[in-house]
């Protein structure tokens, strides 16, 4: 396993900026080779835009880290082309299992219907999902796309101005410098590029601390999310264990806030915990060990001129729940079809702005579930811990506690309620899929609705006329013909009409709905293409 970690997958090479007499511009820099900046640039590549990588790395993260990916991520990277190795490698699984002391008190199942191409979560190392966008970087290249990555590039400093960025880098070479229409920090929560601007990242430190171990075993635990709080080998505190690919296994045990988190971390320390969980006859192995600390902080704002700020680096969430990947990937599924639009002089400036409005929705929602999920599994007081055991106790008995267990939320696409871009929802039609919604997937005939909808505007009509393409000023719509009479399961008509006969649905280039009505309105249409691009922001 440690070859994955040791071999470099960018490794550096002289670049001809370096050599030329004055700094180059590029359309796009992304800082930050984590899957988050892989995931913008082979995003903004794959629509044509060039845009260049930085990372002072060359490799691949170190340990599983970010493990968990829900369906919605797993759907955005299917449009980026690396859906599917994901999945193929990734452990699938739907339910989750709570217990309290030894007993399970409560089983959840995150996706109870039918009807999905992708699963509710997968589990996946880090390590490997980086690996999968690498490759889909060098499948981009060798098609002619615009991406290129630049391993042991360090950005030391970065100047903002009115139409570009520039960018002091390092290398093994020495230093160059370079510019950009636009940089995107991908660059982690301690994000250089947002001290380098003073930016502050404000928010909650709890007070307490998890040890992460990936451990190699045969194991026969069924593929499920489990959760104990005060279990008997973790008195006090909580555990939770998951499945991954290549028989490792990932397991949080809480340890308290005063410790001493390098002791923690020996394996002469870790491994008895592991022991007193797994059994003494368990034979196993450490492949990493890491100790966090829970923090939910984020930016002001994620936009500061021509410097845009996506994943950990805009926003940070404690662990719980699996927010911080699939977060960062909706920021990027969020921003760069904008960005396409402006820099193509198809979409004013000012539509990056409803970047901040919608991310920072997502963020505060993410924030708010996970500072919940901390404060229940890590109660602060008595009288809190008396509350959180009492509604364990009854949930392992009465369906209405249930709901109040709190293992940590698990993540779930953000709604952009009362974004700008939404038009006056016209259809009396599902709560599931009202402006501003993701859409959700539903079986066809030939397959599943969302790759059909691709990653441009469509108008997708459910027995309902509409012309093929509409065309607002410079901005194509084409669209999507659809009828429940071709739909067997009816979960089309569910998901999408209720008790409607026909919808329309204009549906925004990252699969959110932008409007919908019941029939098609081409006044109503061209107004809702012009608000969904910024360019029309009076009521529809």
């Amino acid at each position: 396993m440690s070859k994955i970690f040791e071999v470099p997958l960018y490794a550096y090479e002289r670049s001809p900026d370096q050599d030329a007499p004055a700094p180059v511009r590029h359309k796009v820099i992304v800082v930050g080779a984590g899957p988050i900046g892989l995931a913008a640039a082979i995003d903004l590549a794959q629509q044509g835009v060039e845009v260049v990588v930085l990372d002072d790395n060359d490799k691949v993260s170190f340990g599983s880290r970010a493990v968990c990916y829900a369906k919605r991520p797993l759907e955005i990277l299917d449009r980026l082309g690396c859906g599917q190795p994901m999945v193929d490698k990734g452990v699938e699984w739907n339910i989750g299992k709570v217990f309290f002391n030894d007993r399970q008190v409560y089983e959840f199942n995150l996706l109870p219907e039918e009807g999905h191409q992708r699963p509710a979560f997968i589990n996946l190392q880090q390590y490997y999902f980086e690996e999968y966008l690498v490759n889909r970087v060098r499948e981009l290249q060798a098609e002619g796309a615009p991406i290129e990555i630049r391993g042991r590039n360090k950005v030391e400093a970065i100047g903002t101005h009115p139409d570009h960025v520039k960018v002091e880098v390092d290398t093994p070479e020495g230093a160059y410098t370079v510019e950009a229409d636009w940089l995107i920090a991908c660059d982690g929560a301690g994000s250089p590029i947002r001290s380098m601007l003073g930016l502050d990242f404000v928010g909650r430190v709890f007070e307490d601390n998890f040890l992460i171990a990936d451990v190699i075993m045969e194991a026969d635990f069924p593929t499920e999310r489990w959760f104990w709080f005060d279990p008997p080998f973790n008195r006090g505190q909580s555990a939770l264990l998951h499945k991954q690919p290549d028989n490792v296994w990932r397991i949080d045990l809480q340890l308290g806030w005063d410790i001493d988190k390098e002791r923690e971390k020996r394996p002469e320390n870790v491994i008895p915990r592991l022991k007193a969980m797994l059994g003494e006859d368990v034979q196993f192995e450490l492949e990493w060990v890491s100790i966090y600390t829970f923090q939910c902080r984020r930016m002001e704002k994620f936009r500061h001129g021509r410097v845009i700020f996506a994943g950990d680096a805009a926003h940070q969430v404690s662990p719980f729940g699996a927010r911080g990947a699939n977060s960062g990937l909706q920021d990027t599924d969020n921003l760069c079809w904008k960005l396409k639009l402006v820099l193509d002089g198809k979409a004013p400036e000012s539509l990056l702005d409803s970047y901040d409005y919608e991310r920072i929705h997502g963020a505060d929602e993410n924030i708010l579930n996970s500072t919940r999920s901390t404060d229940f599994i890590t109660p602060k007081s008595d009288m809190s811990r008396i509350l959180r055991d009492a509604v364990l106790d009854l949930s392992e008995h009465y369906e209405f506690a249930r709901p109040l267990v709190n293992s940590g939320r698990l993540s779930v696409p953000c709604t952009y309620d009362g974004s700008p871009l939404n038009s006056a929802d016209a259809l009396d039609g599902p709560e599931r899929t009202r402006p501003g919604s993701p859409c959700p997937d539903a079986p066809l005939e030939d397959g599943f609705l969302l790759p059909r909808l691709g990653g441009k505007f469509t108008l997708l009509t459910i027995d309902a006329d509409a012309p093929d393409v509409i065309e607002e000023d410079g901005i194509e719509v084409t669209r999507l013909a659809l009828s429940v009479k071709d739909d067997p399961t009816q979960e089309l008509k569910r998901r999408y009409l209720g008790e409607a006969e026909s919808a329309v649905y204009l549906i925004r280039p990252d699969q959110h709905v932008a409007a919908r009505s019941p029939s098609f309105d081409e006044q109503s249409i061209r107004h809702a293409i012009r608000r969904a691009t910024g360019k029309e922001h009076a009521n529809v």
